[in-house]
């Protein structure tokens, strides 16, 4: 029996492991440079930075897309999907209420987790046993 060919796209995992750290760090620091903004004159700095959350759904999306395509293992596909969902619709609405800050923390944990299972399922040595 031949062997399953190769993960070739782990390097999409790996960017999306960083988007969500990124994220998360950047979620956490936030408040802290907006109190700090309000201490300065000019805070178009801060304003920028406070937009990155757009940029952070944009590269999680595209890197759940390129883990997931012509994926093996449908569970972890099917996790990683509702993890963006949850991490995109999060972002987009936390400022309506506090529970979707809550849940961007928790959509973006998962998408950790999904990418580094991801990584894990599909070594060599794994997909060799498959």
């Amino acid at each position: 029996m031949k062997p399953s060919p190769i993960h070739t796209h782990g390097r999409a995992d790996y960017v999306g492991i960083a988007g969500s750290l990124l994220c998360i760090v950047h979620c956490l620091l936030t408040p802290v440079l907006a109190v700090g903004s309000s201490l300065t004159v000019d805070d178009h700095t801060i304003a920028g930075f406070l937009h990155l959350d757009y940029l952070f759904v944009l590269v999680n999306g595209l890197a759940v897309y390129y883990a997931t395509r012509g994926h093996k293992f449908p569970l972890v596909k099917l996790i990683l999907w509702l993890a963006f969902g949850l991490f995109a619709v999060s972002i987009l609405l936390e400022g309506t209420a506090t529970v979707f800050v809550w849940l961007g923390y928790i959509g973006s944990g998962v998408l950790i987790a999904g990418h580094a299972v991801n990584l894990l399922l599909c070594r060599p040595w794994m997909m060799a046993h498959k």
